[in-house]
């Protein structure tokens, strides 16, 4: 790329007058520069090792000395905002067409394997940047703009909702299913049932624009995450107790999540652990409901409450790294 491109997308300053007028690729890591290359110095401390390996330019965004005056030395305001910048332009060079889902949807797509030309967007701002500055042109993007900036795309499309076959479920638990789906059985799937409508938009995205995909065994995702404990609140593997933790750090999902357990597990003792003003939002009133205010809180009424489930919203399972006991009381729970 032409040194005054780079510095019209990024609203760049050249603070010197080198003897570079183009750079071959754009790197962000100091040991992965050749020849030719231009640096993103997020950090200045590895400017030096970049020109050594060869880099013809530097962009950065904090106080620097210029070492080697025949380079291009790029001062921009913020080296997030530039990178944007210059994602915009690759993204309609590209002709990438881009999809926007939530977050759901998107944590599943990363458990699917697909064509190479389909690019479900996650990671940091470096991550996403060395995705799509490589990516196949026309490429199909899905992003989640909880996730990842919106303004990195010019023109987004949102995910068709008709479906053109549905899945059909089989047997379920509350957190595995057996289903059907394109005439494929897909048996004991580790994704709860309430998943199901947000797969069947990401599988119908697939079969609207024709992408080549296979569904492999999924993994939790960090949303109405199961952990299974005995009476000590000791993590216990999954399926082999009784007493279920289900984590649920968005706090969007609050409502259709218990809806679900009381519609799903009906025949048992489910308690609602949320956080302190939430439950004023909620069309639900139930006697099970509980607010806290604080990480002990919860614990109290674990404690404190029995039950077979209990969806605890705002927090991950990282409160059970330390098992919750109360030392008054003596247990045989193994």
């Amino acid at each position: 790329m032409r040194l005054e491109n780079i510095l019209a997308l990024t609203n760049g300053k050249l603070i010197n007058e080198p003897f570079v007028n183009s750079f071959e690729n754009i790197v962000f890591q100091a040991k992965a520069v050749k020849r030719g290359d231009l640096f993103i110095a997020f950090d200045e401390e590895t400017i030096e090792t970049a020109i050594l390996n060869g880099a013809y330019g530097i962009i950065f965004d904090k106080p620097t000395q210029i070492s080697d005056s025949e380079i291009a030395w790029i001062k921009v305001l913020d080296i997030e905002d530039a990178l944007k910048r210059l994602l915009r332009f690759r993204v309609i060079e590209k002709e990438l067409v881009v999809y926007e889902c939530n977050e759901i949807i998107l944590k599943l797509a990363l458990q699917v394997i697909t064509e190479s030309s389909f690019i479900a967007l996650n990671g940091d701002m470096k991550s996403i940047f060395q995705t799509l500055w490589q990516v196949e042109n026309k490429s199909v993007v899905l992003f989640c703009p909880a996730l990842c900036d919106k303004d990195i795309f010019t023109n987004i499309k949102t995910l068709p909702k008709t479906a053109i076959e549905p899945i059909v479920i089989m047997e379920q638990t509350l957190f595995e299913t057996s289903f059907i789906y394109d005439d494929t059985f897909y048996e004991r799937q580790l994704i709860s049932p309430f998943f199901i409508p947000y797969l069947e938009e990401l599988l119908h995205l697939f079969k609207s624009l024709k992408i080549n995909y296979r569904l492999r065994k999924f993994t939790q995702i960090d949303h109405f995450e199961a952990v299974f404990v005995n009476k000590k609140f000791e993590i216990k593997e999954f399926g082999t107790s009784d007493k279920v933790l289900i984590f649920e750090k968005n706090s969007s999902l609050i409502q259709p999540e218990i809806i679900f357990l009381q519609k799903q597990a009906s025949w048992a003792k489910s308690i609602y652990i949320l956080p302190y003003l939430s439950e004023k939002e909620l069309l639900i009133d139930d006697d099970n409901i509980y607010v806290y205010k604080s990480k002990k809180e919860i614990i109290e009424i674990l404690k404190n409450s029995s039950f077979h489930f209990a969806l605890i919203v705002g927090v991950s399972k990282s409160i059970l790294n330390k098992p919750i006991t109360n030392q008054k009381q003596l247990t045989l729970d193994f």
